[in-house]
C-alpha cells in the first residue's frame, strides 16, 4: 500500500469510502454486515487505515455499522472520517445535536477528520450564517479534541468553493472535491485543484471512477488504453490519473464487493502516474465520452441576452449536460435547480428561438431546456 504524508499522519493513499457497502435484497439500508465485515477486515490487512462515512450513507446506517466493524480494531490502527450533513437544509440548526449522535452512532469518543459536508449552491449561505453557530461548534470541538483535522467537501461551482473558502478556508486543513479524468474538464475539476492549491490545501478524492461509470468504457477506448499499457486494467488508469496529480492526498473509493477492494487495493500497491503521453490519451477520450452526450455550450451567454425571461441558459445547459452524463444516479443537477428562483427555471423557457439565432454553437436550445425539465420531472 502506498502512503501519503499528511500532518506527519502516514494516510494509505487510498480509503475505504462507506456509501455503497454490500446491501441485503437490493436495500440501501439494509447493509450485508458479514459481507462488510469481511471487507473492512481485508482492508486493515492490506494496509487501508482511512474509513470515510456520513451520516445520510445508506439511509443512516453507514455510520452504525462501520462503527461496530471498526470497534473491533485497535483505535490507534485507523482514521475515521465522518461529515455534518448540511446538505439537508432542516440539519443547519442542529449541528450539536447531530455531532453528538454521529459519536454515539460510530462508538468512539473522536473523529480523525471531520467535514462541512457537501457545500454547494444551495446550502453555502446557511454553512455561512453565524446565527447556526455550524463553524464555532466544530472549531470548539477541534480545540476539545473531539475532531483532530476539520475540512469540507463541495459539489459546488468555483464561485461557491470561493465563497466558503474566503470566509474559513484559513482553518480548513483538507477539501474532498469529485476528481476524475472525466471531469476535469467536464465539472471544472482542474480548475477547483488549482483554487485549492492556491490556498494550501490538499485535495481528497471522491468519485475517482464517477459511480462506476470509468471501471467499464466503449470498446475503442478500452483499446486504446490497452495499447498503452497491456498490463493496466480499465479501471486502473482512473486511479493512475489521479496519481499524476500533486496534490491529492487521499482517494476515496465506495466499493461494494470484495472483487472491486482486491483490485483497487493491487493498483495502489505501486504508484504508476501517467506520463504527459497518456494524459493526452486519457483525457482524449473522457472528450470523446462527453460530446456523445452532451449539448457544446461554450458559456459565451450570447442567448441570455436574447432571453425575454432573463433564463441564465449556459447555466441551465451545464445542469443538463450533468444530467444527461451521469443518468439515473444523478443528484447534482436537481440539488443546483433547488439553489434558483422558480421563474429561472428550464421549464419557463417559452420557446421563442430567440436565444438560437445567436448561438455559435447552433444549439437547439428550448427543445434541450425542455427535455432536461421533463428529466427532471418539472415539464
Amino acid at each position: 500500500m502506498i502512503y501519503n504524508d499528511f500532518q506527519g499522519l502516514q494516510l494509505s493513499a487510498l480509503g475505504m469510502g462507506n456509501m455503497r457497502l454490500p446491501v441485503l435484497d437490493g436495500k440501501d439500508n439494509q447493509i450485508d454486515k458479514a459481507a462488510s465485515e469481511e471487507m473492512i477486515a481485508y482492508c486493515m490487512k492490506s494496509g487501508i487505515n482511512y474509513y470515510d462515512t456520513a451520516y445520510g450513507y445508506h439511509g443512516g446506517q453507514s455510520e452504525l455499522v462501520v462503527g461496530e466493524l471498526l470497534k473491533k480494531y485497535d483505535r490507534n490502527s485507523f482514521y475515521l472520517a465522518s461529515k455534518f450533513p448540511g446538505y439537508d437544509l432542516k440539519n443547519i440548526p442542529k449541528v450539536r445535536e447531530i455531532f453528538e449522535e454521529q459519536l454515539t452512532k460510530c462508538q468512539v469518543e473522536y473523529f480523525d477528520f471531520y467535514l462541512f459536508h457537501n457545500v454547494c449552491e444551495m446550502n453555502v449561505d446557511a454553512y455561512l450564517d453565524p446565527q447556526y453557530g455550524i463553524f464555532d461548534y466544530l472549531m470548539e470541538q477541534k480545540k476539545n479534541g473531539r475532531i483532530k483535522h476539520l475540512g469540507f467537501s463541495a459539489h459546488g461551482d468555483i464561485d461557491c468553493m470561493t465563497k466558503f473558502l474566503n470566509a474559513y478556508g484559513k482553518d480548513m486543513e483538507f477539501c474532498q472535491i469529485e476528481l476524475n479524468y472525466f471531469d476535469y474538464i467536464f465539472q471544472n475539476a482542474k480548475e477547483k485543484v488549482e483554487l485549492l492549491n492556491k490556498w494550501n490545501i490538499p485535495v481528497w478524492v471522491m468519485e475517482p471512477v464517477r459511480g462506476g461509470q470509468l471501471a467499464t468504457l466503449p470498446e475503442d477506448a478500452s483499446s486504446k488504453l490497452k495499447e498503452a499499457r497491456p498490463d493496466e486494467k480499465v479501471p486502473a488508469w482512473a486511479f493512475r490519473f489521479l496519481q499524476s496529480i500533486p496534490s491529492v492526498t487521499m482517494t476515496l473509493s465506495g466499493m461494494s464487493n470484495m472483487q472491486q477492494l482486491k483490485d483497487n487495493i493491487a493498483t495502489y500497491e505501486t504508484n504508476k502516474p501517467l506520463n504527459k503521453k497518456e494524459m493526452e490519451l486519457i483525457l482524449g477520450i473522457a472528450d470523446d465520452m462527453i460530446r456523445k452526450t452532451t449539448v457544446p455550450c461554450t458559456g459565451c451567454h450570447y442567448c441570455v441576452s436574447h432571453c425575454p425571461k432573463k433564463l441564465d441558459i449556459p447555466f441551465l445547459l451545464k445542469l443538463y449536460n450533468e444530467a444527461m452524463v451521469a443518468g439515473s444516479g444523478d443528484f447534482i443537477a436537481p440539488m443546483a435547480l433547488s439553489s434558483i428562483d422558480s421563474d429561472k427555471q428550464p421549464e419557463c423557457c417559452i420557446s421563442c428561438h430567440s436565444c438560437e439565432k445567436v448561438c455559435p454553437q447552433t444549439i437547439h436550445i428550448p427543445e434541450a431546456l425542455h427535455n432536461f425539465a421533463e428529466k427532471m420531472g418539472r415539464a
